[in-house]
C-alpha cells in the first residue's frame, strides 16, 4: 500500500500535462501511486497518461467514456487509490521539488491527522511566481492536530481541494465525494474541514497554481458560473443534516456571500446580459441562507453586501461606473501635479547649481542597500571620525532612514533638499550611480566604490551578453564614468578589471574595501549579540546563504531546497537564507531551521553572525574570505551562468573552499565535515592573499586621508599573519 495515492483528472490540457505528470514521479518520497484520469479528452491527454504508465508502473491510467468534469473525474480517480492519504492535483499545476517529502514528515510529526493543509504559490505565464497571501494562517506553532474550531481562521484560505492531503480512511468513512458542475471544490472542502476531528498545517509552498493566459475554467465568461448557487446548496444541506455544525452557519454565510461578490465583479465570467439575473439570485440565496451573528461585516465590505441583500443591479453597476470615473481623474489629476512638481525641482536645481559649492558638505548613497551600509555607508562613517568638520548626508527612503546614524542628515529621493545637496556638496560617495540628471560641477569630487571584487563580468565586457546587459545604454555608461574622480579597489584583480571595463580619466585607490574594516574590528561580544538578535541558538552552526542574480532566468526560483538540506545535517544547523535585492522575495518559506534575513539592514552583520558561507558567483565570497572562516561553492549551474553573465576566471581552478555541484553534494560537504577541512582551510588561505592584501580594517581611513585630507602617506597595511578576524561562534576546527 503506497503512501500517496495522487489524483490528477485531465481535460485538454495536454500541453501542461507532461509538466504535471513529471512533477510527481519525480519526488523525492517514492512511496506513491499516480492515478491519471482521462476525462475523455478529445486531445492528447489520453496518449501522455498511457505514455506515462508504460514507462513508470506507479502510474495507473484510468479512461472515461464520455466527459464528467472535474468533480466526477476526481471521484473516479478516488475509486481507484490505495493508498493512505489522498492528495488532488490539477492536470495544469505542479508538485514543488519534495513537497510530498516535507508533507510525509509533517503527517508523521503531527499524529497522522485527517487533514493535512499546505501552501501553494501563483505561477503565472509571464513567469512570475507569487506565493499565497493568507500564508499567515498556516503558522506550524501552536498545538498540532488540532480541529477546525481551534483555527477558523483556515476558511480563509481558497477553498480548493489540491492544497490538502486527505487520510483516505477518513473520506471513506464520512462517504465524501465531488459533485459535478463548476465551483465543486466548495461543497468538498466545507464539510471537510468541518468535519475533520484532527487538522495540521504545514507551512511551505507545495504546489505551484498556473495562472493561464486564457483557458482556464473560471476565467471563461459562461452560464455555469451560476452553478455556484447550486454548490452551496450543497454546502447547507450538509450542515442540516449534521446538527453539530450549526455553529458554522453565519461564518459559511459570510463566506458564500463573499463568493458571490467576487463572481459577480469579475468581468470574465457571467455573460453581461445575465449579471443582472445573478445578482437577484445572490438576493435570494442571501435570504434564504442569512445567518445573524459572528464578527461585524467590516465597513469596506458593509456597502457590497446591501447590494447583494437588495440585489440593486443597476446601483451596482452605477457604482462600479462611478468608482472607474474616480480612479482615471486621480490618475490623471496625480500624472498632473507630478508634472508641474518635477518641472519646478528641475528650476530649483538649476538654480542651486549658480550657488557656490560648500567644500563642508558630503553626500553619499548605496543602490541595493537596505539602507545606511556597503562601503558608501563606512565612509560616512569614516568622514565623521577622521574629518569631523564635514557634514555628512544619506540618500534613502523614508521606510529607510532607521538605519542612518544620528548626527547624519537624511534625504529623500527627489526632493527639493535631496537637489539642493548634490549641487552644493563637494563629496559625493557612491557604489553605483547618482541619478543621470546630476550635471558635475568644478570642484566637486565624485568617489566611485563599487560594490566588491569581481567575479562575474562588467561594464563593458556585456556589450556582447545581452542576457546580462539587459537595458543598459553603453553610451550613457561611459558618460558616468567621466563624472568620477576616485574609484575604489579592494586588489590587484579589481583595479585591472575596472580599468578596462570602465575606461576614464579617474584615480584608482587600491586601499581595500571599507566596509571590511568591520570585520577587524568586531568582537566576540558583537557576534553574540548579532546571533541572538537574529534568533540562532547557542551552539548551532549559522550557515549564510547568498547566492546571486541569475540573469539567464525570467524568475528567481532557486533550485535549493533549504529545508531539506537542513532536515539532512540535523538539529545542530540553521540557515541565514539571504536572498539577492533582485529576487523579490525571499529563498523559501521561514520556519524551524531557516531564517530569513533577506532585509536585513547589513550583509557584514549577517557574515560575522555566520560560522560559514554557502554562494554561488556573488562577490561577497571576497569579502567573507576576511574573516577566516569557511566557504562552501554550490555552482550547479555554472554553464548556464558562464554563457549568460561569464566570469574572469573559473571558480573550480582557484576556489576559497569547498565547490559542491548538486544539492546532495552540498550535503555531503557539511555531513562529512569537509566544509571546514584542512584541504579547505588550504584553499581559503590561497584565496586571501590573492585577493584580501589590503583589509585589515583601515581601508575606510585611508581614503578619507587620501581624498579628504590630501594626505599621501596613507597608514601601511598590516600583512595577512598578523590579522585577527573576530572568530565564529563555532570555531571552525577540522574533524
Amino acid at each position: 500500500m503506497p503512501r500517496f495515492s495522487v489524483i490528477v483528472p485531465a481535460y485538454k490540457v495536454q500541453a501542461y500535462l507532461h509538466e504535471c505528470l513529471e512533477s510527481v514521479l519525480s519526488q523525492s518520497y517514492p512511496d506513491l501511486e499516480l492515478i491519471a484520469v482521462d476525462d475523455c479528452s478529445p486531445d492528447a491527454c489520453g496518449a501522455i497518461i498511457d505514455e506515462f504508465a508504460a514507462r513508470d508502473p506507479r502510474v495507473r491510467p484510468v479512461h472515461l467514456a464520455e466527459n464528467q468534469g472535474l468533480g466526477p473525474a476526481r471521484n473516479a480517480g478516488m475509486a481507484e487509490a490505495t493508498g493512505d492519504y489522498l492528495v488532488f492535483l490539477d492536470s495544469d499545476d505542479t508538485l514543488t521539488p519534495d513537497a510530498l517529502h516535507a508533507i510525509a514528515d509533517r503527517l508523521k510529526e503531527t499524529g497522522e491527522p485527517d487533514v493535512l493543509v499546505y501552501d501553494y504559490a501563483r505561477t503565472y505565464w509571464t513567469g512570475e511566481t507569487i506565493r499565497n497571501q493568507a500564508a499567515a494562517q498556516l503558522s506550524e506553532q501552536g498545538p498540532a492536530p488540532f480541529r477546525l474550531a481551534d483555527r477558523p481562521g483556515l476558511l480563509r484560505l481558497l477553498m480548493v481541494a489540491w492544497n490538502k492531503a486527505y487520510r483516505r480512511e477518513f473520506v471513506e468513512e464520512e462517504g465524501f465525494v465531488f459533485p459535478s458542475g463548476h465551483y465543486e471544490d466548495t461543497p468538498w472542502t466545507y464539510p471537510v474541514l468541518m468535519t475533520a476531528e484532527s487538522i495540521a498545517t504545514l507551512d511551505r509552498v507545495c504546489v505551484h497554481y498556473r495562472q493561464r493566459r486564457r483557458g482556464g475554467i473560471l476565467g471563461t465568461v459562461s452560464p455555469r458560473h451560476f452553478d455556484i448557487f447550486e454548490q452551496y446548496d450543497r454546502v447547507f444541506a450538509y450542515v442540516d443534516r449534521t446538527p453539530r455544525l450549526d455553529c458554522w452557519r453565519p461564518l459559511l454565510f459570510r463566506r458564500m456571500v463573499d463568493h458571490l461578490i467576487v463572481v459577480f465583479g469579475r468581468r470574465d465570467r457571467l455573460p453581461r446580459r445575465r449579471r443582472a439575473e445573478f445578482l437577484r439570485k445572490a438576493r435570494t440565496y442571501y435570504r434564504r441562507y442569512h445567518s445573524p451573528g459572528g464578527a461585524p461585516v467590516p465597513a469596506r465590505t458593509r456597502l457590497h453586501y446591501t447590494l447583494v441583500r437588495f440585489g440593486l443591479h443597476r446601483t451596482y453597476h452605477a457604482l462600479q461606473r462611478t468608482g472607474a470615473l474616480l480612479r482615471r481623474t486621480a490618475k490623471l489629476t496625480d500624472r498632473l501635479l507630478k508634472g508641474v512638481r518635477s518641472t519646478a525641482l528641475r528650476l530649483h536645481y538649476r538654480i542651486q547649481r549658480c550657488l557656490p559649492v560648500r567644500s563642508d558638505r558630503a553626500v553619499f548613497a548605496a543602490d541595493g542597500v537596505r539602507g545606511h551600509g556597503c562601503n558608501p555607508g563606512a565612509l560616512e562613517q569614516a568622514f565623521r571620525t577622521h574629518a569631523p568638520g564635514i557634514r555628512t548626508a544619506w540618500i534613502a527612503d523614508t521606510g529607510q532612514h532607521g538605519s542612518v546614524p544620528t548626527g547624519t542628515r537624511r534625504l529623500r529621493p527627489d526632493t527639493a533638499a535631496y537637489w539642493t545637496a548634490l549641487a552644493r556638496s563637494k563629496y559625493l560617495v557612491h557604489n553605483a550611480d547618482f541619478d543621470r540628471r546630476l550635471v558635475k560641477r568644478p570642484g566637486q569630487v565624485l568617489v566611485q566604490t563599487r560594490q566588491g571584487t569581481p567575479l562575474k563580468r562588467m561594464g563593458l565586457d556585456l556589450r556582447e551578453r545581452p542576457a546580462a546587459s539587459g537595458d543598459t545604454d553603453f553610451d550613457e555608461l561611459l558618460d558616468q564614468v567621466d563624472k568620477w574622480d576616485y574609484v575604489l579597489s579592494a586588489n590587484r584583480h579589481s583595479t585591472l578589471t575596472w580599468e578596462r571595463v570602465f575606461p576614464g580619466g579617474y584615480t584608482t585607490l587600491e586601499y581595500g574595501s571599507p566596509r571590511n574594516d568591520r570585520f577587524q574590528q568586531a568582537t566576540s561580544a558583537d557576534v553574540a549579540r548579532i546571533r541572538e538578535s537574529l534568533g540562532v541558538p547557542e551552539g548551532a552552526v549559522a550557515i549564510l546563504y547568498a547566492p546571486t542574480h541569475r540573469d539567464y532566468r525570467r524568475t528567481q526560483r532557486g533550485t535549493l531546497d533549504l529545508h531539506r538540506v537542513l532536515r539532512r545535517l540535523g538539529p545542530g544547523h540553521v540557515i541565514l537564507a539571504r536572498a539577492h535585492h533582485r529576487h523579490g522575495g525571499p529563498l523559501a518559506p521561514t520556519g524551524g531551521q531557516v531564517i530569513d534575513v533577506t532585509d536585513h539592514p547589513s550583509v557584514e552583520s549577517l557574515c560575522l553572525a555566520s560560522d560559514a558561507l554557502v554562494t554561488d558567483y556573488s562577490a561577497i565570497m571576497f569579502d567573507y574570505a576576511n574573516l577566516d572562516r569557511p566557504i562552501v561553492i554550490h555552482a550547479d549551474d555554472r554553464e548556464a551562468y558562464e554563457a549568460a553573465r561569464g566570469t574572469y576566471f573559473d571558480l573550480r581552478s582557484f576556489p576559497p573552499g569547498a565547490v559542491s555541484r548538486s544539492e546532495d553534494e552540498l550535503i555531503d560537504i557539511f555531513a562529512t565535515g569537509h566544509w571546514r577541512g584542512s584541504r579547505s582551510a588550504q584553499l581559503r588561505a590561497a584565496f586571501r592573499e590573492r585577493f584580501c592584501p589590503y583589509d585589515d580594517g583601515r581601508a575606510a581611513e585611508r581614503v578619507v586621508r587620501h581624498v579628504v585630507l590630501g594626505e599621501r602617506g596613507v597608514p601601511p597595511f598590516v600583512p595577512l599573519e598578523q590579522r585577527h578576524p573576530v572568530p565564529s561562534a563555532v570555531p571552525a576546527r577540522p574533524r
